[in-house]
């Protein structure tokens, strides 16, 4: 017979114990590591992380990696990772004033009122994405010449950087509004078209959900006034 095992035993208050028998034990030990399997893993060390966490780009396939706080520091360099892993930052920015009118948008070609567009730092290219119930589409219009002609009336576009950031445009029911924003954001819009999307004209609750991101994405960014004139840009201070 095997030797009966000591009951384990936790403090509870000073100078006193309380038994806790093994089955107890293994039952609580089961449910902290049911609990640990449902937590989200850094994709590149595999420890645990919030809801709430930075993500990491593969440069070289654009694909999102979930990270921890410490894997998004190493790759916040310049260089870190061979170049190809990049750390998505936070920072927002609104650009009021911004120069797109109608026929610019409409040479796009895009079938609806929202994209983002962004420049890999690979090839220099520049893709223009827009959600669908289906996910991220991509505009099939060469958009070089496009963007070069609208980076060069907008001067604040010549910050964003390759990879990480995004210009995400909202036209929807005659909006015009334009931020700057993490690439992560970006794919969050596409995200939320997706899995909310409902019937052919999307549903309130889809709508609901968009105006909510875009509501706190509004509130978190810092705005940046593009004079018409273009004699001056105002950036945050």
């Amino acid at each position: 017979m095997a030797p009966r095992q000591a009951p384990a035993t936790a403090r509870q208050g000073r100078g006193s114990t309380i038994a806790f028998s093994p089955a107890l034990r293994e039952l609580a030990l089961g449910a902290r590591e049911r609990v640990e399997a449902q937590l989200e893993r850094c994709e590149l060390c595999g420890a645990a992380i919030a809801p709430q966490h930075r993500h990491v780009i593969d440069a070289s396939s654009g694909e999102l990696k979930c990270t921890c706080r410490a894997c998004a520091l190493l790759f916040d360099r310049d260089g870190a990772g061979g170049g190809h892993l990049r750390a998505v930052g936070s920072r927002r920015f609104a650009l009021d004033g911004l120069s797109l009118d109608d026929a610019r948008w409409a040479a796009l070609g895009i079938p609806v009122e929202m994209a983002f567009f962004v420049r890999s730092s690979r090839d220099g290219h520049v893709r223009a994405i827009y959600p669908s119930p289906a996910g991220a589409m991509q505009a099939s219009l060469d958009t070089a010449a496009w963007w070069d002609e609208l980076v060069a009336d907008n001067d604040p576009l010549k910050t964003i950087d390759d990879d990480v950031q995004a210009l995400l445009v909202d036209r929807v029911r005659g909006r015009r509004r334009q931020w700057i924003v993490p690439i992560d954001d970006a794919y969050r819009l596409i995200t939320i078209v997706r899995t909310h999307w409902r019937g052919i004209t999307g549903g309130s609750a889809l709508w609901r959900e968009l105006d909510d991101f875009l509501a706190e994405l509004d509130r978190s960014a810092r705005r940046i006034l593009i004079h018409s004139d273009r004699e001056e840009t105002r950036w945050p201070s």
